[in-house]
């Protein structure tokens, strides 16, 4: 029979515990690609209703709830349809791009789909 841990260690253990649990959640969270389809879709590049160059400058990119937007890099091009979950604002644009395609850290601004505005 197993003798249970005297009271002066539980607390400590049981503390241990629950920060172990807290820190699970977090760590996976944490982890590149878990939530790309709230992002939106890949498109093909010919349903882009417009295309923007991501250059060596290009920090951040604004697009609209429901865009279509084709990136170019250098020789290279994807096409991304921004139909995000409601929740979604931003999100860095590397986590959606082919693998290696952007050089730098590009973050995604979307604005909401426009045909969710309320009519007046």
């Amino acid at each position: 029979m197993k003798t249970p841990l005297p009271f002066r260690f539980r607390l400590p253990f049981l503390a241990l515990l629950a920060a172990l649990a807290l820190a699970l959640p977090l760590h996976a969270s944490a982890a590149p690609g878990k939530y790309v389809r709230l992002y939106g879709d890949p498109a093909p590049d010919d349903t882009a209703a417009r295309t923007v160059v991501i250059t060596p400058g290009t920090r951040y990119i604004n697009a609209e709830g429901g865009e279509v937007i084709r990136f170019v890099v250098g020789d290279r091009s994807f096409a991304w349809s921004f139909n995000v979950a409601r929740t979604v604002k931003a999100f860095d644009l590397n986590e959606v791009a082919p693998p290696g395609l952007l050089p730098h850290r590009v973050r995604a601004y979307v604005s909401e789909d426009p045909k969710y505005w309320e009519a007046n």
